[in-house]
């Protein structure tokens, strides 16, 4: 009997990166002469990966960036940010012990995220989840990422997984639009980035910490 498959997502749903994703937004909008964006506000921009949070940023203060100038923004952000991955980070309250129980029932557990793959495993090193998530799928890692269901199924296949017995655990439109688009059943958390209302992404099961995921996991009776 196939152990089921339990995609996370990183940003927003593994752990509150957001004030170190605000800091280096902020950085670097300060370097292009615009103003900083508040904590609340970068919340809303956070989902997609480095380049489109910068593409949110500029359009927020002023002219919106050019394909070329985001290419640029793009590695400027990377490279501040992977000096400051976890300044201000934190891995979500009650997280670690749901990771404990899914692996002790035999679960495969791994990583979808839109955030490249190398700054990626870095988080989770310092973060010590690395060793529950012997597979992690970045926004670079295939050509496409996240509403595509290709990293989805990417992830699934190098766990051993079964696709008729796996999830994907988000906070964004991204991740369970990524979950339709696969076929799976998604578990979405209230707790992280978004510009869409939680209520109305259209996740399988919706809750509010990690207390309430274990019943909603259970409720998906694989």
């Amino acid at each position: 009997m196939t152990a089921p498959t339990i995609l996370f997502d990183l940003d927003g749903t593994l752990a509150d990166t957001a004030l170190d994703l605000t800091e280096t937004m902020n950085v670097i909008l300060t370097r292009h002469g615009r103003e900083r964006v508040p904590h609340e506000k970068v919340r809303e921009m956070v989902g997609g990966g480095a380049r489109k949070i910068m593409e949110r940023g500029f359009a927020h203060t002023g002219e919106p960036a050019s394909e070329a100038l985001l290419d640029q923004l793009f590695h400027e952000f990377l490279d501040y940010y992977g000096d400051h991955l976890a300044d201000h980070t934190q891995v979500f309250d009650g997280l670690v012990p749901v990771l404990e129980t899914l692996e002790q029932r035999g679960a495969r557990l791994g990583v979808v995220t839109n955030k490249v793959e190398g700054l990626s495993h870095e988080v989770l090193g310092l973060l010590d989840l690395k060793r529950y998530f012997p597979v992690l799928i970045g926004g670079d890692t295939l050509p496409v990422k996240k509403p595509d269901p290709a990293p989805l199924f990417e992830a699934i296949d190098r766990l051993g997984g079964n696709r008729a017995k796996a999830v994907m655990v988000g906070d964004s439109p991204f991740d369970i639009d990524a979950a339709k688009n696969a076929g799976i059943p998604s578990i979405a958390v209230s707790f992280g980035y978004t510009h869409v209302p939680p209520a109305e992404m259209g996740a399988t099961h919706l809750i509010d910490h990690y207390d309430e995921f274990l019943a909603a996991f259970d409720a998906l009776d694989f």
